[in-house]
């Protein structure tokens, strides 16, 4: 079976699944404010929350590496169950009478079964189109971003709620991700079983120079990537406190978060026609301009100034993701492509839980003007990685 044999719609149930799935990302992060109330929780709260679900995610895509879940089972049948217990634990969170350290732990969980979700999404795409995988990639890549924004909009539709209804509506959707992949999406037809564990799966890819510059870009990213979307409110916060506007932060928070959505699927179609390392260079390097720009935008007095700048930086923050996931993917054996993209993930978010917990310490003791600027040191070293290897696989 060739991809344009594929059934066509086999990409976008993987899109809305993964949609529906990766919402569970930043459910607590929307409705931080009622958290912060609910538990008597500082405003530096947020970041242990956020850091939470990214060290479940970590624990869970190394287990799911060790054990080689995703090459050894059927990858639809994993993200089902696991779309399933993630909406459970993320459900958990309203219980009556928890915890801030049951919240934490119900958040940690949640990102453990997010590791069956988003790699493993990857994975399934992988299986089916061998061909423009990046582009195919782009649009997975893309649903996350619209997931990790959603719940922003959810909260901004029904604040005159509960913000209980958030949490029902993003586990309810979980679970209809979950039950489209399992019934809609079989094993693909570019699958090859890996028989039994294989513990040297884990790094063998690192053994390939062009693995190695395509995951240290990967690396690069993911250093400002996830501490860029869980403080976009805490900026507009403190804008909108400082000069006293009217600024809707819920709804400009998801504003900012989805357009990256746009940035993926531009990125991957024009990734067809210049290569993929070259757009992710590019996109990278215009992350990094952020980066060192920040302090000249981040506390203008005028709304629409800093609201353009965060729309160009949710863009170009993003854009290089599943082409930087594609190209992981092309440089390692298919019969552990499955085992080296949750590796590699597994590594990357690693690296955001370091990012948020600096930027939260420097953010106690620095100009919070200066502090974004931080951030660069990642991009600058995926870019080092990127140019100094310049036989990259092209996709």
């Amino acid at each position: 079976m060739n991809d344009s044999s594929t059934n066509k719609w086999i990409l976008p149930v993987i899109v809305v699944s993964q949609f529906f799935c990766t919402s569970l990302w930043f459910a607590g992060n929307a409705v931080m404010p009622d958290i912060i109330k609910n538990f008597a929780a500082a405003p530096a709260f947020l970041a242990n929350l956020t850091s939470a679900v990214q060290f479940g995610f970590i624990t869970g895509t190394l287990i799911f590496a060790l054990f080689t879940i995703a090459d050894r089972y059927s990858p639809s049948k994993v993200f089902f169950a696991c779309a399933v217990i993630a909406a459970l634990f993320n459900l958990a969170i309203i219980i009556q009478g928890i915890s801030s350290v049951e919240l934490l732990l119900f958040r940690f969980f949640t990102g453990f079964f997010l590791a069956g979700i988003y790699p493993v999404g990857m994975k399934i795409a992988s299986d089916y189109y061998e061909k423009g995988l990046g582009k195919s990639l782009s649009f997975l890549v893309g649903a996350l971003v619209l997931g990790t924004a959603f719940p922003h909009l959810l909260k901004s539709i029904t604040a005159q709620f509960s913000w209980k209804y958030v949490i029902y509506s993003i586990s309810a959707l979980s679970l209809l991700g979950g039950l489209l992949m399992l019934v809609l999406v079989a094993d693909g037809p570019y699958r090859k079983q890996g028989q039994q564990l294989k513990f040297s799966a884990l790094f063998s890819g690192f053994n390939n120079k062009n693995f190695r510059s395509a995951a240290v870009g990967y690396f690069g990213h993911m250093w400002e990537l996830y501490t860029f979307w869980a403080f976009v409110p805490v900026i507009l916060t403190a804008n909108k406190n400082y000069y006293h506007n009217s600024l809707n932060v819920s709804f400009f928070s998801f504003l900012i978060i989805a357009c990256g959505a746009f940035a993926c699927v531009a990125g991957g179609l024009l990734s067809q026609y210049f290569g993929a390392k070259k757009i992710a260079t590019i996109a990278l390097f215009l992350s990094f301009c952020c980066c060192l720009l920040s302090p000249l935008f981040l506390f203008s007095s005028s709304a629409p100034i800093l609201i353009g700048f965060l729309f160009f930086w949710g863009l170009v923050v993003i854009a290089d993701s599943p082409l930087f996931s594609a190209l992981v993917a092309q440089n390692v054996p298919q019969q552990s492509r499955g085992t080296s993209l949750t590796m590699v993930t597994c590594i990357g978010f690693s690296i955001t839980i370091i990012s948020i917990q600096l930027l939260k310490l420097l953010a106690e003791n620095i100009n919070a003007q200066y502090i974004y600027m931080i951030l660069a040191i990642g991009p600058a070293a995926g870019l080092i990685a990127l140019l100094n290897n310049k036989k990259t696989k092209q996709l």
